[in-house]
Parts: structure tokens; C-alpha cells; sequence
């Protein structure tokens, strides 16, 4: 069984900074938290970033520059930086997990096995 919760969403103005917090546990065979995803009220969700065990990160188009994405192994936490947020940021913000086999797609929500629960993002223009 596994376990992803968030954390750290908010509401901010534009320009303005968050720090997402998603906490792992579980112990499902090469289970990994690597993504965040999000979803906008009326709109599909969408990959933002995700980081692969060796540290390769990609990123959407949206995004970057603006967000990093960083996971503390010991800590089994995945964490999302997000600066000079824009309006279009707004939305829930949720991490993904794998089992067994890695992602082909990294930003697929289709290519994921578990979800949290999501963490609310806001940000006033």
C-alpha cells in the first residue's frame, strides 16, 4: 500500500513564491514518487514536472524557469519550488508515484499509478 500526501499550496498574488511538499510512503516493488501534476477548474490535468531516480528533471513548457523540482530521499518527500507565479498557475496541484515500471511519458498523468489527494494553488492577478 502507499501513501502521498501534499502539502504547502496556498493562495498568493502574481510574482509571489510556494513550496510543495509531498510525502511518500509505501512499500509497493520500485514504487517512486517523481511527478506534480495539476488541474485547473473545467481543464484536463496536466504535467508540470517530474524527476527520475538519477535527477533527470523535465519540465512543461509552462513552467520553465520558473519551477524546480527537488525529492529528499531520506525523508521520502518530493517537493515542487514554484516562483514568479502567473494566474495560470492556479489550479490543484497533485504528486504521482509509479509502480514497477518507470514512466515512458513523464508528464502523462495516464503513465502513473497513485495520486494524493492534492493541494490547492491560488494565485491573484
Amino acid at each position: 500500500q502507499v501513501q502521498l500526501e501534499e502539502s504547502g499550496g496556498g493562495s498568493v498574488q502574481a510574482g509571489g513564491s510556494l513550496r510543495l511538499s509531498c510525502v511518500c510512503s509505501g512499500f509497493a516493488y520500485r514504487f517512486a514518487c517523481m511527478a506534480w501534476f495539476r488541474q485547473a477548474p473545467g481543464k484536463e490535468r496536466e504535467g508540470v514536472a517530474s524527476i527520475d531516480n538519477s535527477g533527470s528533471t523535465t519540465y512543461a513548457d509552462s513552467v520553465k524557469g520558473r519551477f524546480t523540482i527537488s525529492k529528499d530521499n531520506a525523508k521520502n518527500t518530493l517537493y515542487l519550488q514554484m516562483n514568479s507565479l502567473i494566474s495560470e498557475d492556479s489550479g490543484m496541484y497533485y504528486c504521482a508515484a509509479y509502480r514497477s515500471v518507470r514512466p515512458r511519458r513523464p508528464l502523462e498523468p495516464g503513465d502513473y499509478n497513485y495520486w494524493g489527494q492534492g493541494t490547492q494553488v491560488t494565485v491573484s492577478s
